[in-house]
């Protein structure tokens, strides 16, 4: 078998890019709106559900 630091590692890993995943939903939103996707992913890496929640209330930027 594996050793348990293995197996613990491959967990956290594993964890981590789901994180990471989830966290591009509120920056593709924020990004739809206008908005830069490279804060909002940042954003939401830190405070997903607020992140989420600002996505989706915030009006989309002005162009021009």
């Amino acid at each position: 078998m594996y050793p348990n630091s293995v197996i613990g590692f491959v967990w956290w890993l594993i964890g981590l890019m789901i994180w990471i995943g989830i966290a591009f939903w509120p920056a593709r939103v924020a990004a739809r709106k206008g908005h830069s996707f490279f804060w909002f992913f940042i954003f939401s890496l830190v405070f997903f559900p607020a992140a989420l929640i600002v996505a989706y209330v915030i009006r989309p930027a002005k162009v021009g």
